[in-house]
């Protein structure tokens, strides 16, 4: 994969529009999954247990679970797989690949480099297939019994579809669903740091993250200074553009649908009384292309503020007192990432203790690294990926009692 990165990253700006520089990232990102569960392969350690009988000795193996179906969603069209297909591979699963239909030239490409690289025929497979046919795929995939293990990215809604397709064959499964991630900014913080986290949390690949935050919470005594603030920063730094441009931090959004939603979002935020601070409508470069959008005056109301927005809108909602910001944090039935900015330590435990989900970032706006455990809690997912907890969603655990001795 390093040594193709260049060819890689401009497969993924071609197929899904991100600034070629994230894309890029995505690619280094992507590779270090492979290195990381190589290297964790040589620790599925298993474990001796002090047996109650003298003539017993008690060992526990670790074993693949076995054929691994990855469903995995176009905005990390590299990542997403090497994240779940390196830890399969390292416990010892053969894996298919079914890739969003968005983007399936990543998947493929993945593929002849796993040819080359020497990984054997029929280790790593990949069926891609049509929007009309994808949930088709997906049923099979999770129904054949020769399948033992299902892991997907993607939204809550599908996710919970296939978890019944898989119940019916009892299937070891991860889920790595939608989010709806607070950022929630205190009157302690540094609000020009807090402003930059904003920024980078909100905007990559132009909100088209399960991590992005959506509802921005923002307490009265640094509101308007941070609304200012982040008003200006997303004037001067962002630039709406074709992902190839080197100048281009904001690409397009991945179809009209896309785009669709973020409108009726800006359309229901002020038709309730929210105000368009910045942007606010579709870029004229074409009908996919949206200006970075920051509302304020927003209340909890407000649709932007129920549901996973997956665009280029910022929403700032006023708050008062910590326990009223973390109540409206909680409020979500899914709980992937949440973030916040303070000064204040005491503040800082009690926070992040009582958040509702599965990520944390505390003065930081960026969370996610292989080495770290990625997943979410309620309607947020199943299981963790990554970090030295990734491969245990793959491993089975067996109990060996060996007796007459």
């Amino acid at each position: 994969m390093m040594e193709n990165k260049e060819e890689l990253a401009r497969i993924i700006t071609a197929e899904n529009g991100k600034p070629l520089k994230e894309a890029q990232g995505e690619i280094i990102y992507s590779a270090s999954f492979l290195e990381w569960f190589a290297e964790e392969a040589r620790r599925i350690y298993g474990d001796v247990i002090p047996a109650s009988a003298k003539d017993r000795r008690v060992l526990v193996l670790k074993q693949p679970v076995g054929v691994a179906a990855i469903i995995t969603p176009w905005n990390f069209p590299s990542a997403m797989i090497t994240r779940k297909v390196g830890a399969a591979l390292a416990a010892g699963c053969t894996v298919v690949v079914k890739p969003a239909e968005d983007t399936p030239l990543s998947a493929l490409a993945l593929g002849e480099l796993a040819n080359q690289a020497g990984i054997p025929a029929g280790v790593y497979n990949v069926v891609p297939c049509s929007r009309q046919q994808t949930a088709a795929v997906g049923e099979v995939l999770c129904t054949d019994p020769l399948v033992s293990k299902i892991s997907f990215t993607g939204s809550t809604a599908t996710g919970k579809i296939l978890l019944k397709h898989a119940a019916g064959t009892v299937k070891r499964v991860s889920m790595e669903l939608g989010g709806h991630a607070p950022f929630i900014v205190f009157d302690s913080a540094n609000v020009d740091r807090a402003v930059a986290g904003a920024l980078a949390s909100k905007y990559r690949n132009s909100g088209q993250t399960c991590v992005c935050t959506n509802r921005f919470l923002v307490q009265k005594g640094i509101h308007d200074e941070f609304v200012e603030k982040f008003a200006k920063a997303i004037e001067k730094e962002l630039h709406v553009g074709n992902g190839f441009d080197a100048k281009t931090t904001q690409g397009p959004l991945i179809n009209e649908k896309a785009v669709e939603k973020v409108e009726k979002h800006i359309k229901d935020a002020v038709s309730q009384g929210a105000s368009v601070v910045t942007g606010g409508k579709r870029h004229s470069l074409g009908k996919n292309f949206f200006e970075p959008t920051l509302l304020s005056n927003v209340t909890t109301k407000m649709l932007c503020t129920q549901e996973e927005t997956f665009g280029p809108l910022a929403p700032v909602i006023r708050f008062e007192t910590e326990a009223e910001a973390v109540a409206i944090a909680n409020a979500a039935n899914v709980g992937l990432a949440g973030y916040f900015y303070s000064q204040d330590p005491a503040q800082i435990w009690r926070v992040a203790e009582r958040l509702e989900v599965g990520m944390v970032g505390v003065n930081e706006g960026i969370i996610s690294s292989v080495e770290c455990p990625f997943g979410g809690v309620k309607e947020s997912g199943l299981g963790r990926e990554g970090s030295k907890y990734g491969i245990d969603e793959y491993l089975e655990i067996k109990y060996v009692c060996f007796g007459g001795l």
